[in-house]
């Protein structure tokens, strides 16, 4: 059986959201959606969502899932807005309830659950799940965030941020909860799958010298070519330089008002007396 991939590219945010269906019974699943925000004035917009939406409908789909391979910091979750539109259950990994736990102190959000009871389903490394008549399995891949896990079906994975381009490296490991040595593990256990097996990333930013937007490569092509961890580098090697470039990388511009909205689900704040919602700025004062 082959599975149906197709790949939506976010140009504000670098981020690839995918639509992955099981051609036999037109059951999909979508992964990573983005729901678009200006920071500058607060506006909410649907129009990469809608794409996925469109996309769905177009082909008389049935969304089953969807899936999260983290709490994203660089973009906004269009999960519960999708959920709202043509249904779908919205799941990610269980480990969510640290990633909750930490951010949930870090704005003080002292009335919010940190039990990952705002996702229908939370799942285990190892879990099985079903797209149609199609088998995915979840692979648990902290280090960039401890929650953060990527979906194998079938020949492909999609591995959220903890591989970029080999021509880019891998993810930054200096979030709360982040862990460069947790990193190069999960790497490397994902580059133990088969040499063939095709990997979808959910960002690209264009390595030195490319011209092109691209998000798919294979397991044999990182190894061979990854700029941070290609065969023969060792994991304190590979600590050694994730530890001094991400001391060197700026706060991702969606940070704040990402990780509130998608530790939650892609749940907007609740509306104050005046209808509007608001999101909390921490102040650091030096």
């Amino acid at each position: 059986m082959t599975i149906g991939i197709e790949g939506f590219f976010d140009s504000a945010t670098h981020t690839i959201s995918y639509v992955v269906t099981d051609p036999q019974t037109k059951v999909c699943a979508v992964i990573d959606p983005v729901l678009d925000y200006d920071p500058d004035s607060g506006r909410i917009t649907h129009v990469s969502a809608d794409k996925v939406i469109d996309f769905i409908k177009a082909r008389d789909l049935k969304l089953d899932l969807i899936l999260e391979t983290h709490a994203h910091a660089d973009h906004l979750s269009a999960a519960q807005y999708i959920k709202s539109a043509i249904g779908g259950k919205i799941a990610i990994g269980r480990h969510i309830t640290d990633t909750q736990k930490i951010f949930a102190a870090r704005f003080n959000l002292v009335d919010m659950a940190t039990d990952g009871s705002q996702f229908d389903l939370l799942l285990d490394d190892g879990a099985i799940f079903a797209i149609g008549n199609v088998s995915g399995r979840v692979i648990h891949t902290p280090g960039h965030t401890p929650a953060c896990v990527s979906y194998l079906i079938e020949d492909a994975v999609f591995v959220g941020d903890t591989l970029f381009m080999p021509d880019y490296g891998t993810a930054r490991a200096d979030f709360p909860g982040g862990d460069a040595r947790t990193l190069y593990r999960s790497v490397r256990h994902l580059l133990a799958l088969p040499p063939e097996t095709r990997l979808f990333l959910c960002h690209d930013y264009k390595g030195p010298g490319r011209q092109n937007f691209v998000w798919e490569t294979t397991v044999v092509a990182q190894r061979r070519e990854n700029v941070h961890i290609h065969d023969g580098v060792t994991e304190d090697a590979f600590v050694a330089m994730r530890t001094a470039k991400d001391k060197t990388l700026a706060v991702p511009r969606l940070l704040l008002p990402a990780i509130q909205i998608n530790i939650q689900a892609g749940q907007l704040p609740r509306p104050e007396s005046n209808g509007a919602s608001y999101l909390k700025i921490p102040l650091t004062v030096n």
